[in-house]
């Protein structure tokens, strides 16, 4: 694996990792127009996750097309 896909894999992690440790957003304080910490970094993540996916696609994109080059 070479780094490119390494960076690849860093950039899915976040996404993924994220959402599974709830012990790091269990919590009401603080809030945002109204809405407990939980929701908003719940909805925070999902803007998150579409940009890290898109430039890990991107990414991948180009790897494979300069694979298919040589």
């Amino acid at each position: 694996m070479n780094r490119t896909w390494a960076l690849i894999c860093l950039l899915l992690a976040p996404a993924v990792i994220l959402p599974l440790l709830v012990g790091i957003y269990d919590k009401t304080d603080p809030t945002l127009l109204g809405f407990p910490f939980y929701f908003w970094f719940q909805f925070a993540l999902i803007p998150m996750s579409a940009v890290l996916t898109v430039a890990a696609y991107y990414l991948a994109k180009s790897t494979d097309r300069d694979r298919k080059v040589r």
